[in-house]
């Protein structure tokens, strides 16, 4: 089995900065394009968002882009057909930049979990981040996964205990992340922890109870937040923001085009 793609990346030292988007948002079309905007203006990691119809976890941006996807036509199914396409240069440049899915449970239950897992190795897939997966009964579904060379993310937030953080370290594959926020994607205040804690006091103890690399998301939105967050993470998330900046787009060309753009911004 090659080892995985994010397994190796994450070997480098070198602070990451990934891009979350939501496929053919916001027109048929443009998930290729995108991709390949993406990589090319330096996107470490593509996180690709499985819609679903109640997305709790996002704020209107995302819950927006998964309404259209699912309008355009984006099931598990077609993803999966699509992260393949990218892999095989099929209709853009071979994508080669990690790819992790990010959504949740129905979607994956309805497709059947073996079936899902096989077919995202076989599509070329590297990892899954499944908010609402408790990791008190992941063990069987992260089992099956790592068997198969699938990084699996878990999620931690300013209110999680540092027992904890040290439980979700030793779970996640090659890294955790870190909401920023006690809130929904898209949030524009990096908010406090209920203890008055701040974002940074919040990152440095992270960082304490923690063996492997995190990352941060939620409300970053800019070169300045993500620069900040490199000085306390390992890598940065940016996806509303950039969800936003692409959403008055009408061709998989002018998205690409402002996919583009924003992200060497933030480089």
């Amino acid at each position: 089995m090659p080892q995985n793609r994010i397994t190796t990346l994450l070997q480098q030292d070198k602070k990451l900065l990934i891009a979350y988007y939501m496929p053919e948002f916001p027109v048929s079309g443009s998930t290729l394009p995108v991709l390949e905007a993406l990589e090319e203006s330096g996107a470490d990691i593509i996180e690709l968002g499985m819609p679903y119809s109640d997305p709790i976890g996002d704020g209107p941006v995302i819950q927006d882009a998964a309404h259209t996807a699912i309008r355009n036509g984006v099931t598990i199914r077609y993803l999966l057909e699509l992260v393949r396409r990218a892999r095989q240069g099929e209709g853009c440049r071979a994508i080669t930049a990690p790819i992790l899915l990010m959504g949740y449970c129905n979607p994956v239950i309805a497709y059947g979990v073996d079936s899902f897992l096989h077919d995202a190795v076989e599509a070329g897939v590297d990892g899954l981040l499944i908010p609402d997966l408790p990791p008190e009964e992941a063990a069987h579904f992260l089992e099956k996964a790592k068997k198969i060379g699938l990084t699996v993310v878990f999620l931690v937030s300013p209110v999680t205990p540092p027992e904890r953080i040290e439980w979700i370290d030793s779970l996640s594959t090659d890294f955790s992340y870190c909401l920023a926020v006690n809130g929904t994607t898209g949030t524009t205040k990096l908010s406090d922890a209920a203890s008055g804690e701040g974002v940074d006091d919040y990152l440095q103890r992270v960082r304490r109870h923690t063996r492997k690399k995190f990352v941060v998301g939620f409300g970053i939105k800019d070169k300045a937040r993500v620069e900040s967050m490199w000085k306390l993470a390992d890598g940065a998330v940016v996806g509303s923001a950039l969800l936003q900046h692409i959403a008055g787009s009408a061709t998989p060309e002018e998205c690409a085009r402002l996919a583009s753009g924003f992200w060497k911004t933030l480089r």
